[in-house]
């Protein structure tokens, strides 16, 4: 069965940062299957938010996160930052804003977007060039 592999920004276990994504206190980890279930991988500390920014979106503080989630499909979030074109264009991630800060939601909205990510999600794969 297909699955992504999201990571979802989070101040709290229910509910999504308002801050941008490399911001988060946490990441929630969790499989997303095509027949529309999910299952919680596990949590994983943001350590990038200690990286000191010269600049807002500074590209250390990408990589650091990048590497953090090295095994992820989808980065979701409810806000991303100066970033979100550099997670698009340079990594093998898909950047997902999910337009809500409840867990429960944002999770539906990964479900109900799954081909589309999937699709995206694989072309970046096949045409790694970062």
């Amino acid at each position: 069965m297909r699955k992504l592999r999201v990571a979802f920004g989070m101040e709290d276990e229910k509910t999504l940062s308002p801050e941008h994504f490399g911001d988060s206190k946490f990441f929630l980890i969790y499989d997303v299957f095509e027949n529309g279930t999910y299952t919680l991988v596990g949590k994983r500390i943001n350590t990038a938010r200690k990286i000191a920014e010269r600049v807002h979106g500074d590209p250390r503080k990408f990589k650091a996160v990048v590497e953090l989630l090295k095994n992820v499909d989808i980065l979701a979030a409810f806000r991303m930052g100066p970033n979100f074109l550099r997670i698009r264009d340079q990594s093998d991630k898909v950047p997902f804003i999910t337009g809500t800060r409840k867990l429960d939601e944002a999770l539906e909205k990964i479900v109900k977007n799954f081909e589309k990510l999937f699709i995206e999600s694989e072309k970046k794969k096949m045409n790694k060039t970062f």
